[in-house]
């Protein structure tokens, strides 16, 4: 082939065009699941986790100079995080639930035996972890 195809000389084809209204601007972020519980279950966990700990800390005071910011640290941190990218909350959001749980972990004695622990789990949303599955 070393020739080009010939092309017919055809009239043009008349295509009708649907116009469509603008589309509707989209959020900047996306929008976090609505399950009821402002902050996310694994946030939960780590306080759980980490304010644990006070149990150890609670006979040695003189180490509370250290593991205060330390247990302040390991909850803020990943909570911040989990809060912002598995929640999709905005940062002011995100950082307002790490602070909370944060300064409750880094409180010298475990609180998820009290009633301010046990209302702040049930406020998380932790119970849904332990609840049975529905039957198939």
């Amino acid at each position: 082939m070393r020739e080009p195809p010939i092309i017919k000389d055809m009239p043009p084809k008349v295509v009708e065009v649907e116009v469509l209204p603008p589309e509707a601007p989209r959020p900047a972020h996306r929008a976090a699941p609505t399950d009821g519980a402002p902050i996310h279950t694994l946030s939960a966990l780590i306080l759980v986790a980490v304010d644990s700990l006070w149990m150890i800390f609670d006979w040695a005071p003189p180490i509370w100079l250290l593991a205060i910011p330390l247990c302040f640290l390991a909850v803020f941190v990943p909570t911040f995080l989990i809060q912002k990218h598995l929640k999709n909350d905005s940062n002011g959001r995100a950082l307002t639930f790490a602070t909370i749980l944060a300064v409750l972990a880094a409180i010298p004695t475990p609180i998820t035996g009290t009633a301010t622990g046990f209302g702040l789990l049930a406020w998380t949303g932790l119970g849904k972890l332990f609840r049975a599955s529905p039957p198939k």
